[in-house]
């Protein structure tokens, strides 16, 4: 099996605490983290992915409005550069402990932070980072 992902849930993985839109928007999330966890590989996906699932349901969800999209664009580029591969739909790749450690510096560092621009959790991911990224999920 394999995590469906849009490019800028990359960058929210990195933060995930816990915390979400709904109980049963959280409660998903952390069966997808749970499985990132356990090695399953992400394929790259263009518009609503397993994470979204939830919110799917409800009158005119964010997933599918143009900024999400914008998201996933940034998201792709500079996580791209990082990683020194392009992140495109279809891409498959693991997500291991040396790849969200160059992830998480990179972030702290601002330097693929341009998808966060305008996101409601926006300060809730600055605090985590600043703390270290202490107490995420994955």
């Amino acid at each position: 099996m394999t995590v469906r992902l849009r490019a800028h849930h990359l960058l929210c993985l990195l933060t995930y605490v816990g915390k979400g839109y709904s109980p049963a928007f959280t409660a998903n999330y952390d069966q997808v983290v749970k499985r990132l966890g356990e090695g399953e590989a992400v394929v790259i996906v263009s518009g609503p992915d397993d994470i979204c699932a939830p919110l799917i349901g409800e009158p005119e969800p964010h997933c599918l409005r143009q900024s999400a999209a914008e998201r996933d664009g940034f998201a792709a580029r500079d996580v791209g550069a990082l990683l020194d591969r392009p992140i495109q739909d279809g891409d498959r790749f693991v997500l291991d402990a040396s790849s969200l450690s160059g992830m998480r510096k990179a972030f702290s560092a601002g330097l693929t932070r341009q998808a966060c621009s305008g996101c409601e959790w926006s300060g809730l991911c600055d605090a985590v980072a600043a703390g270290g990224f202490r107490d995420t999920c994955l």
